[in-house]
């Protein structure tokens, strides 16, 4: 499965978050970490889901770039 993740630049880090699992988040010092330490957390969001006996929601956030005058 692809998610959309959502990475935003914060005062001393950057921070993650993946709308369609709600509650898997993440954060890290560069953009390359932050980047690494999401895709362990969706990992260990949905190992935790499976292991509880939760659906797995199937991707559906959509992203696109707007660009402004």
């Amino acid at each position: 499965m692809r998610y959309a993740v959502i990475i935003e630049k914060t005062d001393n880090n950057y921070s993650a978050y993946i709308p369609d699992l709600p509650g898997c988040i993440s954060t890290g010092d560069t953009l390359d970490e932050v980047e690494h330490n999401i895709r362990e957390a969706i990992e260990l969001h949905l190992e935790g889901m499976r292991s509880d006996g939760d659906r797995i929601p199937q991707p559906s956030t959509v992203c696109e770039y707007v660009d402004t005058q």
